[in-house]
Formats: C-alpha cells, structure tokens, sequence
C-alpha cells in the first residue's frame, strides 16, 4: 500500500539537498506538497520537478527561526490544502568553530534555525497532524546528534536537542494515544550545500572546511537519503539513521562509551585541517 498517496506532506528546506530530493521523492509517490525555503531560487527549481511528475504543489519563502511566520504558514497550508498528513522539518544550516573562538550570535544562530526551527515547525503543525487522522512528524538531526566532534559544539547542540526533543515527543504521542508517529533521522555525510553555506568562526577558513567536506565527507548523494528516509516513515521507525559511516560512529560510541570522545579528538588533531 503506497502511504504516501493523496498524502500532504510539508517540507521545510526544500530548496536543495535532502529537502528537495524528499520533495521529488514524494511527489513520484503520489503526495500533495507544500514546500518552503529561504531560497526562493531554489525552491522554485524543486517546484517546478514536482510539479513535472504531477503533483500539486505550494511553495513559499520561510525562515523556519520565525515563529510568528511559523505559525501562520501552518494555518494557510492548512486552508490551502484542507489537511496535513506528514511534516519534513528539515531546514537548517552549518556552522564551525571552537568555542573559544566563536561569538554568542553564532551559536544563537544555530540553536534558532536548526533546534527552535524544528520545534517551531512541530508545534505548528501538530495541531493538523493530529487532525489528519494519520499524521507523522519527521525531525532531521544528524550524525552529530549522536557523536559531538570538536568544532561543532553549536552543531552538536542543536542537533542533540533535536533528537532529545523528537524522541520525547513520540512518546507523548504514545501516551496521549493520538494517531501521529514521529521519526528521528540522523543522516551521515550527504552531498549538499551545506557545508558550501556554512559560516565560521573568526580566523577560520571557509573554503577550506567546505572543500574537505565536500572530497571526504560527503559520501552519499541526497536522493539515497531521502529513499532511506521515505521508507522509515512507511515503516513508522522510530529512528533512522542514514549512511554507513553514520552507522559506525553509532556502533563506536555505543560500544566504547565516553572514550570515543577521546578518538575523534585525536583524529581531527591529525587529519582534519579546517580543525586547525
């Protein structure tokens, strides 16, 4: 049975990367879409391939760390489409830079868009979630929201955050008996622009964090992503994570416990010169 059919589905971030190959993936499937992203570019280009495989689609500039905007985009996706059935939160942005090093606005920065964008997107949309009858809310963190790495501490925040905000929610969900399953997704190294876009800390070079990124780390195109994603949610998992090498810093922090915080130190000491 196709889960997705007749669904409406909103996405967050659907300019690009993960965002829009979700965005593609389900409108294949048959879902109505309503897909937002500060990138008005962007997500016109994802419109207009959603669009292409014949779904109905409303697309709309959001910064995600607005919640006044927030809230109202929800209610007119909601008198567009006369339901919501599934919700992406899956904008969000990059950042890298000891602590020493980084100002407060940057971590304010990171903890607005890719925490409080999150819950800001739930708690709008969970409402109509719940209403649809057959709801379910996806909240992407990332590898970094079950390991913390040295640089990322603004990151690791927020990303942790996500995870412990969305696994939390599930189980209010279970408790209150209402018909919305939530997934916790924790993706790897994906090919995106998200490194390309990502801000650091005075000193630091830009260029040089995004082009490691990009030959080393991003290992997995976002269409794989949003398949492994897409069949999470069909299956209603609980957690999903994304990528092999996500899958073995898992099994190393959960095999070694604390100590793995000591391996990562050593090895970004050693082969990582964004680092430096």
């Amino acid at each position: 049975m196709n889960r997705f059919e007749g669904k409406v589905a909103v996405i967050t971030g659907a300019g690009s990367g993960i965002g829009r190959a979700l965005a593609v993936d389900l409108a294949a499937k048959g879902a109505k879409l309503a897909l937002s992203d500060i990138d008005t570019e962007g997500l016109a280009g994802t419109a207009r391939e959603a669009e292409a495989l014949g779904a109905t689609v409303r697309a709309d500039r959001l910064d995600v760390a607005e919640r006044e905007a927030v809230l109202a985009y929800a209610d007119d996706v909601m008198a567009h489409f006369g339901a919501v059935h599934q919700v992406y939160n899956n904008a969000g942005v990059a950042y890298n830079g000891d602590l020493e090093r980084s100002e407060f606005k940057d971590i304010e920065r990171i903890m607005d868009i890719d925490f409080w964008g999150v819950v800001n997107g739930t708690k709008a949309f969970l409402p109509h979630v719940i209403a649809s009858g057959d709801g379910h809310i996806v909240n992407i963190s990332s590898v970094f929201g079950l390991i913390a790495v040295p640089g990322q501490n603004a990151y690791n925040a927020a990303k942790f955050a996500v995870r412990g905000f969305t696994e939390a929610v599930r189980q209010e969900m279970l408790v209150a008996k209402h018909p919305v399953k939530v997934t916790c997704v924790h993706p790897g190294g994906i090919k995106t622009a998200v490194a390309r876009n990502a801000a650091v800390a005075e000193g630091q070079n830009a260029q040089s964090f995004a082009e490691f990124f990009d030959k080393h780390m991003a290992l997995h195109t976002p269409e794989m992503a949003a398949e492994t994603i897409i069949k999470a949610v069909a299956k209603g998992r609980a957690r999903v994570v994304v990528g092999w090498d996500a899958k073995a810093l898992d099994v190393l922090s959960r095999v070694i416990g604390p100590g793995y915080q000591r391996l990562i130190a050593i090895a970004v000491s050693r082969f990582f010169p964004w680092a430096k």
